[in-house]
């Protein structure tokens, strides 16, 4: 703009900043929203202990309450050939390093060979009682297909290992990570070293953190 002498009329300083901040404000708020959703997006990462079951008397757990030790999630049965050496096996090791740096979580399951027919309450009873079993048990499940509860999916989809029989077996870390999977056919005893290698970890951890 000219002014009345014929020279260029200069605009106050001060108005060009104000001009500035609106989209540089704006700016500012969009990357903090992306850096928000960010965070959510990999805070909510999926993992084992992230996923809520239904325990064998009937009651909604969070699988939460084991993270920070190691977990041997398998699929039993009470009429399988597998049935005894497992139970016992299964048991022993719970005795041996359990329960407040590993648990086995036993999820029953009549897929294969309608080898697990009774009621929860049955099941439970039978295990309590033939085997002693003090390892937590849950409600009967499906446990591959398209009707396996998301929980067991995690683990099929970690390792791509699926339960084609009775007492599958799957390794889970304390951070809820799949570390490895046996089918039916290999025992408690040749898994036993990798269990215990995990709970050692956790011990020395501690230890170290003291």
């Amino acid at each position: 703009m000219l002014d009345p002498e014929g020279s260029v009329e200069h605009q106050p300083a001060s108005s060009f900043p104000k001009v500035l901040l609106i989209p540089l404000a704006m700016l500012l708020a969009i990357a903090a929203l992306l850096l928000l959703a960010f965070s959510a997006t990999r805070q909510k990462e999926p993992d084992f202990y992230t996923f809520k079951v239904v325990n064998i008397r009937g009651k909604l757990v969070s699988l939460e309450k084991y993270r920070g030790s190691v977990s041997l999630v398998v699929n039993v049965a009470s009429e399988c050939g597998y049935t005894d050496s497992h139970y016992k096996a299964l048991q022993q090791l719970q005795r041996d390093l359990g329960p407040y740096h590993f648990n086995v979580l036993a999820f029953p399951c009549n897929q294969f060979g309608q080898q697990e027919p009774d009621t929860n309450k049955e099941i439970e009873s039978f295990a309590r009682k033939t085997y002693g079993a003090s390892f937590p048990m849950f409600s009967k499940i499906t446990v591959s297909g398209a009707g396996a509860i998301p929980a067991y999916k995690y683990l099929i989809d970690s390792t791509g290992e699926e339960p084609t029989w009775n007492f599958w077996k799957y390794l889970v870390d304390p951070n809820g990570k799949v570390v490895k999977a046996w089918d039916s056919t290999v025992s408690v005893e040749e898994i036993r070293p990798h269990v215990t290698e995990l709970v050692r970890k956790i011990i020395l951890k501690k230890k170290d953190e003291l």
